[in-house]
């Protein structure tokens, strides 16, 4: 291991001269003989692991240039101890207050220096080294939420798909609808009271659940999910069922989870089920709407989760803008318009405001993402 670094700043030669001789045998010595050059000496590679600092210095003093080292990134975490003739107490405490870790006064005991020099360095090497410990924990916490997210994420797009493929629709669905929300949700974080729903609940949380916001279909027969005509009364009110069928299940499935790491240990908080939760209140409810007339449990206005209201605009613009077994695509302005005439009876008025001045990133993600080249115009 290489020997640690001591930078000496002082003006007198002969100072310079005794402190390097004292620790030359057991340290690096770079001496300078003003504060100027000091500081600069302080920026060389390797830089400094103790810096000896005089007070009385011609132009720059001690007190300012360990200022200036403190204000410096790169030398703010060198410790600097002072090495002065000033041994008045107000003089101790304001080197002290500058930052210093320690504070010798002239004449020097050889003894004294060493040992303090030797305790500040260990010091320092033990800091170092906490501190490449910690950043090695800091990298592999984020590694490893890294992982977990992606596992969460493709958990989630699996369940998403196979709701898909039961119904003949593509994982672009998926996609659109996902940027869709993701588009709502930018433009409404910074606008009260969706600001304040943002606050506490990550947008990221509301775009990685919205993929399964019809996972529930996989409960419905196929006769009536394949089905390429008209539903029946009878058969639109067993499809509505899917929204509680899929919000049901994902609650389910929290509660389990819960209710195993009660048993296991209390490190668990509620707090990280919050995308579960955020899910589960989009499955549960895109299908409500804003004037209360929706399924399955007729919410209305700001009863409804803001979840399922981003979700409302986006599964609908996306649903009559791709093309089904049962009917071509309605072309973009008209779905426009039809977004715009469910303003405070179908959807949240401050989601299409958002839906408005958003227009041109819907389009353009109708058209990147169409099903085929013939989707949408």
């Amino acid at each position: 291991m290489p020997k640690p670094t001591v930078l000496i700043v002082d003006d007198s030669p002969e100072n310079l001269g005794l402190l390097g001789g004292l620790l030359g045998e057991d340290y690096s010595v770079r001496a300078a003989n003003s504060a100027e050059k000091g500081l600069r000496a302080a920026r060389i590679e390797p830089l400094p692991d103790l810096i000896l600092l005089d007070v009385m210095m011609p132009e720059v003093n001690g007190y300012e240039a360990i200022e200036r080292l403190k204000a410096d990134p790169l030398t703010a975490s060198i410790p600097v101890v002072f090495v002065t003739s000033m041994n008045s107490n107000e003089d101790e405490y304001q080197g002290l207050a500058l930052g210093a870790v320690d504070y010798i006064t002239k004449p020097i005991n050889s003894a004294i220096v060493k040992a303090r020099v030797r305790n500040h360095i260990e010091l320092k090497r033990a800091r170092d080294r906490l501190h490449v410990q910690n950043n090695y924990l800091e990298e592999e916490v984020a590694r490893r939420i890294a992982e977990n997210e992606m596992v969460r994420d493709i958990s989630v797009r699996a369940l998403a798909v196979l709701a898909e493929e039961r119904d003949n629709e593509t994982g672009l669905h998926i996609i659109r609808t996902q940027t869709y929300v993701r588009i709502l949700g930018e433009h409404l974080s910074n606008i009260e009271p969706y600001a304040s729903y943002f606050a506490h609940t990550p947008l990221s949380d509301v775009v990685r659940a919205a993929p399964l916001h019809d996972i529930g279909k996989v409960g419905i027969p196929d006769a009536i999910l394949l089905k390429p005509g008209k539903l029946t009364v009878d058969e639109f009110e067993i499809m509505k069922r899917h929204a509680a069928i899929g919000g049901n299940a994902i609650d389910r499935a929290v509660q389990l989870v819960m209710n195993g790491q009660t048993q296991q240990s209390d490190r668990t908080s509620s707090d990280a089920f919050e995308f579960l939760y955020v899910a589960r209140d989009i499955a549960f409810y895109h299908h409500e709407r804003w004037d209360g007339t929706g399924y399955p449990n007729g919410l209305r206005s700001e009863e409804i989760p803001v979840g399922a209201r981003l979700m409302a605009v986006a599964d609908v613009f996306d649903a009559i803008t791709s093309r089904r077994v049962y009917k071509e695509p309605i072309q973009l302005e008209r779905a426009y318009q039809i977004i715009l005439d469910g303003k405070g009876t179908h959807f949240d008025p401050g989601v299409v405001d958002a839906f408005i001045a958003c227009k041109s990133e819907f389009f353009e993600t109708a058209e990147v993402f169409a099903d085929d080249l013939h989707s949408v115009s």
